[in-house]
């Protein structure tokens, strides 16, 4: 319990020095993005726009080329796995529907190998696997997209090898016309 009160100092102090030159810095950087009307942003409306349209073109526009067959890979495993499943839950849904129609005459290609319970649930069973494959298909689609949009945020981003983070302890005394306080300043270097 002792030490739960020194830890809870710091970091308010860590907070609430943090905080008051976070105005500070981005001040400063709003300043140096209007001085520079020259910058041509990276459009995430144009990128999301073109990923919804056709899956992967937004990933075209953010350059990240490689990403392209991991889509294309999905639509296309996922496509295989509906059209599968389509076909067995259609051949199955038949048969049972053949097997309890009640005319004697309509004969089904399973009689013999599976009863009407085996029939039901075969078909129950590739039902819902096609609905999984179509709600993976949608969500893969929305991923695409979601993927498309954060790579527009990120495309000027800069990183470089300069990215510096120092901490030191700060005083300001009382006479200070900031006030005085005792805290610790984070200064993040980009």
């Amino acid at each position: 319990m002792q030490f739960i009160y020194p830890v809870i100092f710091l970091v308010f102090f860590i907070i609430s020095s943090f905080t008051s030159f976070a105005q500070d810095i981005m001040v400063e950087d709003t300043v140096k993005i209007e001085s520079s009307p020259e910058i041509k942003r990276h459009s995430v409306k144009r990128a999301v726009s073109q990923s919804a349209i056709v899956p992967g073109w937004g990933q075209i526009y953010n350059r990240k080329y490689w990403k392209l067959p991991i889509i294309y890979a999905g639509f296309g495993g996922l496509g295989f796995a509906i059209g599968f499943n389509v076909k067995k839950w259609n051949t199955y849904r038949e048969a049972y529907r053949l097997r309890v129609d009640g005319d004697s005459t309509t004969i089904d290609n399973y009689v013999g190998i599976y009863n009407d319970g085996n029939l039901l649930t075969l078909k129950n069973f590739y039902k819902r696997n096609l609905d999984l494959a179509v709600i993976f298909t949608a969500v893969l689609y929305a991923l695409n997209i979601i993927d498309a949009a954060v790579d527009a945020h990120l495309f000027d981003f800069d990183i470089s090898d300069d990215l510096t983070m120092r901490v030191q302890p700060v005083i300001r005394m009382a006479g200070n016309p900031q006030g005085g306080f005792t805290g610790i300043t984070l200064t993040l270097r980009l």
